[in-house]
């Protein structure tokens, strides 16, 4: 069994491998579990499990190549056959639990310039239980020598059932080519639908900062300070993934050097020593049918 840190309060248990890039890979309540269900001790990736955070960027960087101040930077083809890079590093490394309470924990990851990703950056996720909620805040900070671009998110797996009910508002989303990769931004209001027959894997952009996921077990409200929202599901799977994240897929490849570019596409160019956070909450309460 991995580096297990078990949380819990008079309402929520959540349990969290630091070895598997910081995960939960269980987050419960009575009636229940919130997240996807997995097996902790036999998960080899946190790809598998019921959330992990997205640093330092989210989603795609296209054919495993950051464009960066004149300078090609290519990177590890990380999702199997995909020609891509996904979800940043973190997700990939083990975390350092520098505090830990009934309720709290605070870990840390300390990145070093490699064939993962070409900067050095340090990382922190502190994770609480507050009543009947889930509080995660995720920082960066830039320790390289030169200006870097980030972006930071979560990828919350939340289960599948049955009349599951997704609902949130926005403004535009980006349309997908075949490559997986954003091709022009759609005007959209966001999702009101139930999810069984739903397929989607797009970046809906000016969220207001609230999603619901709604059925008959749980009323689950995920708020985030990002403005993007990652949505992705389809009719074979259990789950439905509702990303908080702060840039567009492949953004840092889309963007142009200035800075209206990069605020465009939601790009953060931090200078040496900068730091920026992002939170996301999950609240849980009783469903349709209580």
């Amino acid at each position: 069994m991995g580096q297990e840190i078990e949380l819990k309060n008079e309402h929520l248990r959540c349990v969290i491998r630091a070895d598997l890039g910081g995960s939960i890979v269980a987050l419960e309540m009575d009636a229940g579990p919130v997240l996807r269900v997995v097996d902790s001790q036999h998960i080899k990736s946190a790809r598998q499990s019921g959330s992990f955070a997205l640093v330092p960027f989210s989603n795609r960087i296209a054919h495993a190549t950051l464009s960066w101040m004149g300078t090609d930077h290519p990177l590890i083809r990380n999702n199997a056959d995909e020609p891509h890079a996904i979800h940043g590093v973190g997700w990939q490394r083990p975390w350092r639990v520098l505090e830990q309470s009934d309720a709290f924990t605070l870990l840390s990851y300390e990145h070093r310039a490699d064939e993962g990703w070409p900067f050095d950056f340090d990382a922190s996720q502190a994770i609480q239980l507050k009543g009947r909620e889930l509080h995660q805040t995720l920082s960066i900070t830039n320790q390289d020598r030169k200006p870097t671009p980030v972006g930071l998110g979560w990828h919350p797996y939340f289960i599948k059932r049955k009349n599951t009910r997704v609902e949130f508002t926005a403004t535009s989303r980006w349309e997908m080519g075949e490559d997986k990769l954003p091709t022009h931004a759609s005007p959209s209001k966001g999702l009101d639908c139930e999810c069984s027959d739903l397929s989607v894997d797009h970046c809906f952009e000016g969220w207001t900062g609230e999603a619901k996921i709604t059925d008959d077990v749980f009323a689950i409200t995920v708020k985030s300070n990002l403005h993007r929202l990652v949505v992705y599901t389809h009719p074979l799977i259990d789950s439905v993934a509702v990303e908080p994240v702060s840039h567009v897929n492949n953004a840092l490849n889309m963007m142009p050097a200035n800075q209206r570019a990069q605020d465009a596409f939601g790009v953060t160019v931090l200078q040496p020593g900068e730091s920026i956070s992002a939170y996301m909450s999950i609240a849980v309460d009783k469903g349709l049918c209580d």
